[in-house]
């Protein structure tokens, strides 16, 4: 009987010795326990990147290495978290805070908040600019539950404008999100419908939860949880008219934030849900 207690024991601590399963993503470290609840991350160079939390959370910007660990802080002047969910820059190293979360699809105030490049940044706060939009199609608010359509988590940064994507929040749930473009200043704009995407219709993984485009400016990146949507050959602000890769990362936890390294090279951070997530990992495209 002794035997046979000491065997199960050591398959039982075999098993706990093993290594967490991450799919394809690549753990780089697991993010300290106050940014639980990432919901955007943006680079401005290879070793370290700036990550914001959502609702509920501080009005402030966090930097990172590539461990995970915290090396920076600012306070958002001008700025408050109603529902950030999602960082990008721009050329010239500015940095956007994308202030449009809009789970009920209710909200009238929806914005984007400009920062100048916070590496370069000294002290503790750092002073924030308003750009305000609406969505001209949204006339309720709410909406009925089939034009859930208007809740936003992702937006990158090309040629002067802003693209956000909207996340699907729709009855019966069909996978398709809206695409629009906002100039890149401070100002108060209606947005421009410019195409829509039809990613795939579980609407546990199927909603765009990020986005980002990479420093070469020929590739975008769409977040799912668990998937990513690679968008090659793109000539116009529809960038679905390029060519479109679905890539399964194998891995299914609650990812809310996606940025490029490098032109090859994205970062991935999920947020904490009971004992998974919280960690930053990296993905290779091929």
């Amino acid at each position: 009987m002794n035997k046979l207690i000491l065997l199960s024991l050591f398959i039982l601590m075999q098993g706990c010795a093993q290594k967490p399963y991450h799919g394809d993503l690549t753990y780089l470290g697991k993010l300290p326990s106050k940014l639980s609840e990432v919901s955007g991350i943006a680079s401005l160079d290879s070793t370290t990147a700036w990550v914001i939390e959502d609702n509920g959370n501080k009005d402030h910007i966090y930097s990172i290495n590539l461990d995970g660990r915290l090396t920076k802080s600012f306070k958002v002047k001008n700025a408050k978290n109603d529902d950030w969910e999602d960082l990008t820059i721009d050329d010239e190293g500015n940095l956007y805070i994308g202030n449009f979360g809009n789970n009920a699809n209710e909200r009238k105030d929806l914005s984007i908040y400009k920062l100048p490049n916070p590496e370069k940044e000294k002290g503790s706060k750092i002073e924030a600019e308003k750009i305000s939009f609406h969505y001209p199609e949204q006339t309720k608010f709410p909406p009925k539950k089939s034009k859930l359509m208007f809740d936003c988590e992702a937006f990158f940064y090309r040629n002067g404008f802003l693209y956000l994507i909207t996340k699907n929040r729709a009855w019966p749930y069909d996978g398709k999100a809206f695409i629009y473009k906002i100039p890149a200043q401070k100002g108060s704009y209606s947005a421009e419908l410019v195409g829509t995407f039809t990613s795939c219709t579980d609407p546990q993984f199927c909603s765009i939860t990020a986005a980002d485009i990479s420093p070469d400016r020929t590739k975008i990146a769409l977040l799912g949880s668990g998937y990513i949507w690679l968008f090659t050959d793109f000539s116009s602000d529809d960038f679905t008219d390029g060519t479109v890769r679905a890539i399964d990362v194998k891995h299914r936890t609650q990812q809310e934030s996606i940025c490029f390294l490098d032109n090859n090279t994205v970062l991935i951070v999920d947020e904490q849900s009971k004992t998974k997530g919280r960690n930053l990992y990296s993905y290779k495209i091929d």
